[in-house]
This record gives structure tokens, sequence and C-alpha cells, in this order.
């Protein structure tokens, strides 16, 4: 009895929360004027076109099927919600799929090419098992056990990629059995026992990831960079048995401090309005009214945080931020690295320097000269990259 041809149904894993790179997750960033998904599902749906595929399945974080759906702009799309482990969303995404074999792809790869496709349906088709692109190591390898590091035979070290092709009831037989801890489908297929080949891979398929991969994605879909800067100032009175809190550090023994509703940060105040004004953004006293009892207290440093995830999800990077604290007393000028160096570390520098600070004495001048007062300017350099008329 002849056998009939594979049905194959195409799975976009983008239930994933894209910690690593922070903000909005990466799955559903803009990229040249479409979400990150899209890019796949957009090659999927041209593959349904010409009668490759079947179906398209969309794994997305539970909760957001409705709004993910309707930015499919009236396609067939089946979008279901995803699980507690990448092994449960792919599980769950497989009961949708109408075919007998899958081609499962993470949403974080936009630029997968239809060949890639087609070369894993056919080697998965003509040797009946699992079907995975690999590309070899550029960089040479090392292996580090405990305190012990020794060179590792790059040639029998491959980086895996997606799609990959399995029987669909195969592998969710295998998801079922080996799915927790895998890192992906392969890794739990392998596990499972069951058998696999491999086609080469494309070195422009990577995975978004890391910031630089996210440039590095805006860079191959002809993108200009938008520079933008912003003023910020920030005003507050000492008082008595306050704490003094300037750039996320406590300045102890002084018996003085800062007034205000939170814990009155100026310096930290000051670089976010300083970013939010070069973002065009509304100021701090309108994203965290001091007539909101929610903000009493509040950590400055932690707003901070919540300003640099909002500009992260509008594709803005902080370039450079500089600050000059005009203050009489205490005198602070010994205490200016530890300032710099707290905050570069809140701007998430990660080993470059984005953040300047200068402290002047108010010379006897004005309510600051008076010890009455700090006052705290500051300017900021954001960046990101643009195509198409529109935000990368």
């Amino acid at each position: 009895m002849k056998q009939s041809a594979p049905r194959w149904s195409f799975l976009i894993a983008a239930g994933g929360s894209g910690s690593r790179l922070g903000g909005v997750p990466k799955q559903f960033r803009r990229l040249g004027g479409r979400a990150v998904w899209r890019w796949s599902f957009d090659l999927a749906d041209s593959l349904r076109d010409k009668g490759k595929i079947a179906d398209i399945v969309l794994v997305v974080p539970s909760g957001m099927e409705e709004e993910i759906a309707a930015e499919a702009e009236g396609k067939e799309l089946i979008v279901v919600p995803g699980g507690l482990t990448r092994a449960g969303s792919v599980i769950n995404g497989l009961k949708k799929c109408s075919g007998s074999h899958v081609l499962v792809h993470d949403g974080a790869r936009p630029f997968i090419s239809e060949d890639l496709c087609l070369r894993l349906m056919e080697a998965a088709e003509r040797e009946k098992v699992g079907a995975i692109p690999l590309l070899p190591s550029a960089d040479s390898l090392k292996r580090i056990t405990g305190a012990k590091m020794e060179c590792a035979d790059r040639s029998i070290y491959f980086r895996t990629q997606t799609p990959q092709a399995f029987r669909k009831d195969e592998l969710a037989a295998a998801l079922a059995e080996k799915g927790e801890g895998g890192t992906d489908e392969a890794s739990v297929w392998l596990a499972a026992g069951r058998p696999i080949v491999s086609v080469e891979g494309e070195e422009k398929n990577f995975k978004i990831t890391t910031q630089f991969d996210w440039e590095m994605a805006c860079a191959l879909t002809g993108k200009d960079i938008e520079k933008r800067t912003g003023h910020g100032y920030d005003i507050h009175q000492l008082a008595e048995g306050r704490p003094l809190i300037i750039a996320g550090v406590e300045v102890a023994g002084e018996g003085f401090g800062l007034l205000g509703h939170s814990d009155a940060d100026l310096v930290t105040h000051t670089v976010m309005d300083a970013l939010l004004g070069a973002a065009g953004e509304p100021d701090i006293g309108t994203l965290f009214p001091a007539s909101d009892e929610k903000w009493r207290g509040a950590n400055s440093v932690a707003l901070l945080h919540s300003v640099l995830e909002m500009l992260a999800s509008k594709g803005w990077r902080v370039e450079w931020v500089d600050v000059t604290l005009n203050a009489q007393r205490p005198r602070l000028g010994h205490l200016v690295p530890l300032f710099i160096e707290n905050m570069n570390r809140e701007l998430g520098a990660k080993g470059k320097k984005l953040f300047n600070m200068k402290v002047k004495s108010a010379e006897q001048c004005g309510s600051a000269g008076r010890g009455e007062c700090m006052i705290c300017h500051g300017v900021a350099t954001i960046s990101r990259f643009t195509a198409q008329g529109g935000r990368c």
C-alpha cells in the first residue's frame, strides 16, 4: 500500500520572556517595521502559498493570544499559549499542528530562508529521521572544569540552529518523555534515542539574544541610527533626620538628607528626566507623581530601572549621561568615583562607561550656597536604529 506524502506544519516557538535582552521580549520587538516573529511567519506563509506547508502555529506567552493573532492581519494563523517550559510550549503547539511532520523554529531567528526549510524537509523525508541545521565553530574552543582549562577540538563541535524537522507524533512522544531540561527539540530527540541527520546551516540565521545580536539584526535590515539628547534637572531641600542618598549611594554620618516624596535621590532623578526628555517621554513627576502614595519613599534606582525598560521597549539604548551636582554641604568630592561606579552599574554599562558626574560648590551663592538645598543638572544621549521611516 502506497504511503501518502508527508504533510508539513510550521511551528514558531515565541513563548519565551527574552530576559537576556531586556525590555519587550525580543520576538515581539519591531524589526524593519515588523515584529520579529512576523519575519518567520511571512516566510512560512510564502511556503504555504507554494503548497509546501499546510498550516502555521505560533506559540506565545499565555494571555497574549488575541493581541498577537490580531497582528497576523487576517492571514491564517493558529495562536496558542505557551507552557512553563520550552518543552511544554512546543507540546501545546504540536497539538494544534495538522501535519504528519513539523518544522519547529525559534521566533527570535528572523532571517530564516526558504532554501534551508526545503533542505530540512527533504532530508527528513528521505532519511525518515529528524533533520537539523548545523554550523561549524569558527572560534577556538576551551573546556573549563572547575579551575582547569583545556583546549577542545572544535572540529567535532557544531552550532545548532532552527528550524528543526521531525515526525510530529514522534517529537511529541520524545518531549513528553525527555523534555525537561532540553535546550532544543534535537537534544530531546537524541535523548530519546531517535536518529537524526544534519544539513548545512546558514550564518545569517542567527538567534537574537544579546544587544549585539539586536544591533546586527537592525544593521542587516538597512537601518540608520537616530540619536537624541535630553536635559534633566532636579532640586531638593536639605532636612534634618533624612537619609542622604545620591546616585543610588547612601552617604552615612551626616545627620541630614534630602527632602522628598521618594528617597529624594536628585542625581538619579536628573538622570531619569534627561533620558525621558531625550526619548520625548513625560517627566518623572508625571510618571511617578508625588500625589500618589504608591511612590512614597520609593527607591529612585528602582524607578530608573523602570524608565530604562520603557526606553528599551521602544528601541532606545543609553549612549552617555553627564551630570553636575551643585552642593555647598556636605563635602562630596571624595565620593564621586563611588557615585560614578554605582550609576554606571545601574545603567547596565557592562564594561564600558555610560555615566559621568561632577560636584561643584555653590560658592556661598543662593539657596544652594546657604546649604539649604542641592541642585543637579544633567544631559543624556540615547540612540536607536530606524528603518523605512519607522523604529527598528
